[in-house]
């Protein structure tokens, strides 16, 4: 019996979702009882709307529910081992989802938060740097989704682009701590934000990982690109705030220190030891975070290392919750009642248990 699929957020399905890009791992990497399967599997198709395994939108290939050109199809034979088959690689899955989301409750409350911490943010560092902070944690977000978020999760939205933001934000009042009027308001204020959006990820639906992700990139590259502390910046006599280094035409104000580019021995003439100090401080932050990134792909596409106990970090271990979005692949038919509801659960950064069936 045909029946439309509910999301509560007023948007597509899951598997339309990972038809136009979002992260999923099996369009990325091998998955073990996938790629060395001995069985044809089927997959629900993009536009499926019924529960009943023997629909013909049921019935599709990895290939055609990833899209984009398809990925390299399972031998489905017993010389197919984890070693020698040919592994998908839509590695852009771990760009495009910034730019889906799972539908209109979900954007409106991603531009909420866009247009107005996003935006002062952008207005007060620059939308260079704001873009650099921005997209990168985004990514990492997702990629760290990919290593420890179950395999059969996929994910939409700009929630770890813009935890980055939040940690920006929570950069920016700890660096002028001194000179605000209410710091501990401040403080309060993005700390309870932060608590809601951690608290909130561990419900069904949502991808704390990306959210995680997104912040602790956003705080090392924060420290990367955020003007110095101010205390410090007095004591080593740095130039002022970014919104008083350039005036509204977009020239250097009279004082300020040359900029890299365009006088580059003359913007590290004069400096004083602790603006180096603090300079090594921000290297080691950028290098510690690219180490890290290169860790987590290395991980994800070739240790394929799980940890046992991350996955509390995006869930409460109650009603199954924490098990919720594992890859079910069943040679046996599976109660109609059970299939509806792991198809039918709709998510803001994650889909519910993916079934996938032997043909």
């Amino acid at each position: 019996m045909i029946k439309p699929q509910f999301n509560p957020f007023i948007g597509p399905s899951s598997y339309m979702l990972i038809n136009m890009g979002a992260r999923w791992s099996p369009c990325m990497h091998a998955i073990p009882n996938v790629q060395n399967a001995t069985q044809p599997i089927s997959w629900p198709c993009p536009n499926t709307t019924t529960y009943d395994v023997n629909a013909p939108t049921m019935q599709c290939t990895l290939s055609e529910l990833c899209g984009f050109g398809g990925v390299p199809e399972p031998w489905y034979n017993a010389t197919a081992t984890m070693e020698n088959v040919p592994e998908p690689n839509q590695w852009w899955r771990f760009i495009t989802p910034m730019f889906l989301h799972a539908g209109v409750i979900h954007i409106g409350f991603n531009m909420l938060l866009q247009m107005t911490i996003g935006r002062e943010m952008e207005r007060s560092i620059g939308s260079i740097r704001f873009f650099i902070v921005y997209v990168s944690a985004g990514i990492f977000g997702f990629v760290m989704g990919g290593n420890f978020a179950a395999n059969g999760m996929q994910t939409t939205g700009a929630s770890g682009a813009l935890f980055g933001v939040i940690a920006l934000l929570l950069l920016d009042l700890l660096y002028s701590w001194k000179d605000r009027k209410s710091p501990w308001k401040d403080f309060l204020f993005i700390a309870l934000d932060i608590v809601i959006a951690f608290v909130l990820g561990l419900l069904p639906g949502l991808d704390n990982f990306a959210h995680i992700g997104g912040f602790l990139a956003g705080l090392a590259l924060g420290i990367c690109v955020l003007q110095s502390p101010n205390a410090l910046r007095r004591r080593i006599g740095d130039q002022p705030p970014y919104s008083q280094v350039v005036d509204t035409n977009g020239f250097l104000r009279q004082g300020a220190p040359p900029s890299f580019f365009s006088n580059p021995v003359g913007f590290f003439k004069g400096r004083k030891l602790l603006w180096w100090v603090w300079w090594l401080v921000r290297a080691a932050f950028l290098t510690l975070a690219i180490v890290i990134f290169i860790v987590l792909l290395n991980n994800f596409y070739v240790d394929h290392k799980e940890c046992s106990w991350c996955k509390y970090l995006s869930c409460l271990p109650v009603k199954d919750w924490c098990e919720n979005g594992i890859l079910d692949i069943q040679t046996h038919d599976v109660p109609a009642d059970k299939l509806k509801r792991n198809l039918a659960f709709a998510a803001l950064e994650q889909s519910p248990n993916l079934q996938a069936f032997f043909a």
